[in-house]
């Protein structure tokens, strides 16, 4: 029983020191994207106005072509772009200065500016070319992007791992990377596919387990205020967008025919036919995009939360505040840790739901 004790004790101890220090570096890192705003050549002006949060949020929250480490240090990330001129490629580092103010870049195709993550075409006079941007098509390699690749690449070494302990270790009790991956498996097999869908589960279980464990793996490195995490990739509308297209095309590419009967030829007063096909197709479109704006907007609202609890030290200058606003900080992001797996698990089960209604045998 006092090893219990002492387990639990260490553990409690081990996460609530992790918690400071992501606090601790969340505080640090927001410091220092105020303090390099200061001190792009207007500090003696800008240090008298009242600090904006506003702008600081907006720019951890939205996507960027470079990836901010500290201070006036970022990873240069690659810029890709389809012009009227031809296909354009160089890192976002052209598009900045030593002070990471945004000026014109001339590849010897076009003359590019990034005017606030939107790359446009400069004419020849210096003045943005609204015709060529708008036939500008880009295909960067942003945050966002980048840190998709991570958590792919962080999915794929996990799971190949996993998958290679199931062959030497058959039969035998889970082991490290293993035990950590089972019981989630086992979870969206036996709590979320074989209730929603029924005995037709395993064909679509290689797809279940990919949108739970990609969603949850974007929404826990997006809690990681320094790099590879700080990344709100699950908080994004064009993310959520693309996911909640592919349940779209998945549910209703499976769909038998008494799916399809049900939303063309329901059991209704023939002259009620023409308002129910308006009212299930609409259906068809409202459930994956219910899915799209619920992920997007649980995720975007607690990075705001988080980081408008931390821009009170700064807004009130005292260090008075600052206990009150750690406190909350750090309970935030213990709730945020349950989100991220709750926002995982709820859009895997309403995706099985979706698919269940789609391929369920017809019953009188």
């Amino acid at each position: 029983m006092e090893f219990n004790h002492i387990i639990k004790l260490k553990n409690f101890t081990t996460t609530t020191l992790l918690a400071v220090f992501l606090i601790f570096c969340s505080i640090n890192t927001f410091a220092e994207v105020q303090l390099s705003h200061e001190s792009d050549g207007e500090a003696a002006s800008t240090a008298e106005e009242k600090f904006d949060p506003t702008v600081t949020i907006l720019e951890h929250i939205s996507d960027t072509h470079s990836w901010h480490l500290f201070g006036h240090t970022s990873i240069a990330l690659p810029v890709i772009l389809f012009t009227p001129n031809g296909l354009d490629i160089f890192l976002s580092s052209k598009l900045v200065n030593e002070h990471h103010q945004a000026v014109a870049y001339n590849s010897g195709k076009n003359t590019y500016l990034n005017e606030e993550e939107h790359i446009k075409i400069l004419a020849a006079d210096g003045e943005i070319d609204e015709e060529a941007s708008a036939h500008l098509y880009d295909f960067s390699i942003t945050k966002n992007v980048a840190a998709m690749f991570i958590a792919v690449i962080t999915i794929l070494l996990v799971f190949t791992k996993v998958a290679s302990a199931y062959k030497t270790r058959y039969g035998k009790a889970p082991k490290g990377l293993q035990s950590f991956a089972e019981p989630f498996i086992i979870f969206v097999r036996d709590d979320i596919a074989r209730p929603n869908i029924g005995y037709k589960y395993e064909k679509f279980m290689p797809m279940l387990l990919t949108i739970f464990f990609f969603i949850w793996f974007n929404n826990l490195l997006g809690l990681i205020p320094i790099f590879p995490g700080g990344a709100n990739v699950t908080g994004n509308i064009a993310f959520t967008l693309v996911l909640s297209a592919i349940v779209l095309i998945i549910v209703n590419l499976n769909g038998n025919k008494y799916y399809w009967s049900h939303i063309f030829k329901p059991d209704v007063p023939f002259w009620l036919l023409p308002i129910m096909w308006i009212v299930e197709i609409i259906g068809i479109f409202s459930k994956p995009f219910a899915l799209m704006i619920r992920l997007f907007a649980n995720i975007t609202a607690g990075h705001i939360i988080i980081l408008s609890l931390v821009s009170l030290i700064f807004i009130f200058k005292s260090l008075a505040i600052a206990p009150v606003s750690v406190a909350f900080v750090l309970f935030m992001s213990v709730l945020e840790l349950l989100v991220a797996f709750l926002q995982a698990f709820i859009f895997t089960m309403l995706t099985a739901l979706f698919i269940g209604t789609a391929v369920e045998d017809h019953h009188h």
